[in-house]
């Protein structure tokens, strides 16, 4: 279903309000597999509901794990299979999501047959050679059928015994992931080298505990080398943070604004790293207040507020996922912009470098590209047709620019469903659009609050 370019509306007042955003989906995807992997059943709450999470879930279905969701209530129930993989054959269709082709990769290696995972146009060019030569390294015969190392991704095994590996982590913390979280179901358990500089570290830190609430005794020796006991998972009841990189957009809201915006749910005590984002507001001239409620994290707040009135320099390899929500709010700051060591960003659902300062560009910004990230220069701005490149990230940070701009139209917005299908709904109810404004720019009635 194809959607008219979205306008989006200038607020009249700062932006002010609460709201959680929905499950994390790179918690859910973790705690799907883990789940899976597990002896017993698992029930999640908090599940995220969106395009990414679905395919998850559809591609263990595939291989013959019983997954029983409740979309709308965000509830799921997993049967585990207790380390196997019940399916000897199975063709994943992993669509436009990372997590579930290079999770589900190393899935198909504890399994006994013939595997076959492929996506989009876009995944056939995004590499998954790194993994798949970590799992040829511990006697998988796994295959890349594009070039340079992208999937399709074809997978023969007789199940994995374990034992010593090394995986190179330069393109996605991912792979590493992927195998830490099989490790536990096979037998002999596993010893992971990281190879050279790993690239979002704290989605790593992600996996292990995630992995751990789960059951599975994964030690860190040393910052290189991870140590994973066999004995697999045990089922359970599992609750699912907030999103963090959701709640970006709208603490950046806030700081383009003025506003005052709280994230319930979420505090420096969140599995997640891109809560982190928080202070990079703060070092922009927000004022950032945490909270934590005792032994309920559900309970847990991060407001910010007030504008973020200058530039920063700032490494951002460890929160790249905000990196397009940091170029929106750049646009508004006295000063320039820097951000650098994110070079892998270039192999996520589009080029998150040359595209994104493309856009910035449009809108009147002086933008200088390198090969590691981009310098933001803010100017006078206009309004712009936004190209959004079927990128989700990209569709809810450069709306942000429309909140003072007006004239910004964002093209293909259902692009959001990939990890944020109500993202639409809850930027105009924080914004508090009101009908009449929603009726003139002809905002879908899904997309109303």
């Amino acid at each position: 279903m194809t959607t008219a370019p979205l306008p989006i509306p200038p607020v009249a007042d700062p932006v002010r309000g609460s709201i959680r955003p929905p499950g994390s989906k790179s918690i859910t995807n973790r705690a799907f597999v883990c789940a899976a992997l597990a002896r017993g059943t698992s029930t999640l709450s908090g599940v995220l509901d969106s395009q990414d999470t679905r395919v998850m879930a559809g591609g263990l279905a595939a291989l013959g794990i019983h997954v029983r969701p409740d979309w709308e209530r965000g509830v799921v129930e997993v049967e585990g299979a207790g380390g196997a993989v019940p399916a000897a054959r199975a063709t994943i269709d992993c669509a436009a999501s990372g997590t579930t082709i290079r999770f589900l990769a190393a899935v198909c290696a504890l399994g006994r047959g013939d595997y076959r995972l492929d996506g989009t146009a876009r995944m056939r060019q995004r590499p998954i050679g790194d993994l798949l030569e970590a799992l040829r390294g511990l006697g998988v015969a796994a295959v890349a059928e594009s070039p340079g190392d992208c999937p399709p991704v074809a997978i023969r095994s007789a199940g994995i015994s374990g034992g010593a590996t090394t995986v190179r982590g330069a393109t996605s913390s991912q792979f590493a992931s992927a195998l830490a979280m099989v490790a536990p179901c096979a037998l002999r358990g596993m010893v992971i080298d990281f190879e050279g500089r790993l690239v979002s570290l704290p989605y790593l830190e992600m996996t292990r505990r995630v992995m751990a609430d789960f059951g599975a005794d994964c030690r860190a020796e040393g910052p290189a080398r991870w140590s994973i006991a066999p004995g697999g998972y045990a089922g359970r009841a599992y609750a699912i943070e907030p999103d963090a990189s959701a709640a970006s957009y709208f603490l950046a809201a806030a700081a383009i604004t003025g506003g005052r915006v709280t994230v319930e749910g979420l505090s420096r005590r969140s599995i997640q790293g891109d809560v982190a984002f928080a202070e990079v507001l703060g070092r922009m001239g927000c004022v950032v207040e945490w909270h934590e409620s005792g032994d309920d994290p559900a309970a847990d707040t991060v407001t910010v507020s007030g504008r973020a009135a200058r530039g920063v320099e700032i490494d951002m390899n460890a929160i790249s996922d905000t990196v397009p929500t940091l170029g929106a709010v750049a646009l508004f700051a006295a000063g320039p912009t820097t951000i650098r060591n994110v070079a892998h960003v270039r192999d996520k659902e589009t080029d998150r470098i040359a595209d994104l300062a493309r856009e910035l560009r449009r809108l009147g910004a002086g933008v200088e590209e390198r090969p590691d990230g981009l310098t933001i220069h803010p100017a006078p701005l206009e309004g712009a047709e936004i190209a959004t490149y079927d990128d989700h990230r990209m569709a809810m940070s450069m709306a942000l620019a429309g909140l003072r701009v007006p004239g910004v139209r964002i093209l293909d917005p259902r692009c959001t469903g990939k990890t944020f299908p109500g993202y639409w709904r809850s930027l105009a109810a924080l914004c508090r659009y009101d009908r009449a404004t929603l009726d003139a720019t002809g905002w879908p009635d899904d997309f109303r609050a």
